[in-house]
C-alpha cells in the first residue's frame, strides 16, 4: 500500500496520528525536563501522562462523528465541553500520577485540588479537537477536489469523443454515391477498392482513442486512405503533395487532426473550381514543436485574426477545441492568405515522441 493510498483509509490515518502526535507530546516533555535537572522518577510521569492523555482522547473522535452534522454553533459546543471535561479527567489523572510516584502518596486535603491545573490540559484536549476536524476538513476537500477533476476529466473525454467523431456527413454520403455510381458504370474493380478504403479509414477513425496520441506515419497513412477516396471522385482535378520530414515520423499528434482541415481544402478549394486544385501538407520540427501545414490554392475566404469566416463552417472550430483540451494553452492554430491564393491553416503543438 503507498502513501496516498494509506492517508485514504480513514482509520489508519487517523491512529498514524493519534500516536504519533501523543508520543511528540511526551519527547517534547521529556526534552524540557532535561533543563531542570529532574529525577528519573519525572520521565515515567510524562510518559504515563501521554499515555492518559491518548487513553482519554480516543472518545472524543466518536463524540464528534456523531456531533458531525450538527449546525457549526453546536459543534463548538460539542467541542468546548467535551475538551474540558476530557481535560479536567485528564488533569485528575495526572495529579495523582504525580503525588503517587514523586511524592510517595499523598493526598490533598480538599477534593478539588485534584483538579488543579486543568486549564493548561483543557487547552491541550482543545488543540487535539482543532486538529481532528482541521484534518477531517482537509480530507473533505481533498476528496472534493479529487471528484472535480475527475468530473473535469469525464467531460473532457466526453468532449473530445464527441468532436473527433463529428466528421462530416457530406463525405460519407459522397463517398457512397460515388461507388453507386462506380458500380453502375460497372467498374466494379474500382469500386471495391473504394470500398475497402473507406472501411479501413473508418475503422481507423472509430478504434483511435481520442485522449491518447499516435504517431505521425499512423495519421498519414489514414489521411491518404482518405485522399485515395477522395481522389477517385474527383480524378485529376485534385492535385496533392507531401513533405514531410523523416524526424517527425514517429512525432506524436491527436489522432485525425489533419483530416477535417484536408476536408475544408477540399470542399471550399477543389469542389468548388471547374479546373479543380491543389492540396499541399507540410509537416516539421521547428525547436520543440511540432509545426503542420495545410495549404490549398483555392478562392480563399475572409480571415480575420487567423480565423476563418465560412456559413456552418465546424472542422476548424472543431480542431481548435480539440487542441485546447488537449494542451491548454501550449498550442496554435493560425489561418492565413496562401499565396498566390487560397487558405494556408498552421498547427504548432508540442514536439513529442513514441516512448515505446
Amino acid at each position: 500500500m503507498n502513501w496516498s493510498e494509506f492517508i485514504e483509509n480513514r482509520n489508519r490515518f487517523f491512529w498514524l496520528l493519534h500516536i504519533g502526535g501523543w508520543i511528540g507530546f511526551a519527547l517534547v516533555h521529556y526534552l524540557g525536563s532535561l533543563l531542570h535537572d529532574l529525577r528519573d522518577l519525572f520521565t515515567w510521569l510524562i510518559f504515563l501522562s501521554a499515555y492518559a492523555g491518548a487513553i482519554l482522547s480516543i472518545p472524543l473522535r466518536y463524540i464528534y462523528q456523531k456531533a458531525w452534522n450538527l449546525s457549526p454553533v453546536k459543534i463548538a459546543l460539542v467541542i468546548i465541553v467535551a475538551s474540558y471535561a476530557t481535560g479536567v479527567l485528564w488533569q485528575v489523572v495526572k495529579n495523582v500520577s504525580h503525588w503517587e510516584i514523586y511524592k510517595h502518596g499523598y493526598r490533598p486535603d480538599f477534593w478539588l485540588y485534584y483538579t488543579q491545573n486543568s486549564l493548561w490540559s483543557f487547552y491541550i484536549m482543545l488543540s487535539w479537537s482543532g486538529l481532528y476536524f482541521g484534518i477531517k476538513y482537509y480530507q473533505m476537500l481533498q476528496q472534493e477536489k479529487q471528484k472535480v477533476l475527475s468530473a473535469n476529466n469525464n467531460a473532457n473525454q466526453a468532449q473530445l469523443k464527441m468532436l473527433r467523431y463529428q466528421l462530416n456527413p457530406h463525405f460519407l454520403f459522397n463517398t457512397l454515391n460515388a461507388i453507386s455510381t462506380l458500380i453502375l458504370i460497372d467498374d466494379n474493380k474500382t469500386a471495391n477498392g473504394m470500398v475497402t478504403k473507406l472501411s479501413d479509414f473508418l475503422r481507423y477513425s472509430l478504434d483511435m482513442d481520442p485522449m491518447k496520441k499516435v504517431l505521425l506515419s499512423q495519421e498519414l497513412t489514414a489521411l491518404k486512405l482518405y485522399l485515395d477516396i477522395e481522389k477517385v471522385r474527383f480524378e485529376e482535378r485534385l492535385q496533392l503533395s507531401f513533405e514531410v520530414q523523416s524526424s517527425c515520423n514517429n512525432a506524436l499528434l491527436p489522432s485525425m487532426i489533419l483530416q477535417p482541415i484536408v476536408e475544408n481544402s477540399i470542399k471550399h478549394a477543389i469542389a468548388v473550381q471547374e479546373a479543380g486544385g491543389s492540396i499541399a501538407i507540410k509537416i516539421s520540427r521547428f525547436a520543440n514543436d511540432l509545426q503542420l501545414e495545410v495549404s490549398d490554392n483555392g478562392p480563399g475566404t475572409e480571415i480575420v485574426n487567423g480565423n476563418l469566416f465560412r456559413e456552418n463552417g465546424v472542422g476548424l472550430a472543431n480542431t481548435r477545441e480539440r487542441l485546447a483540451t488537449l494542451y491548454g494553452k501550449n498550442y496554435s492554430l493560425v489561418a492565413s492568405d496562401n499565396i498566390p491564393s487560397g487558405v494556408k491553416i498552421s498547427i504548432r503543438i508540442p514536439f513529442q515522441l513514441n516512448e515505446t
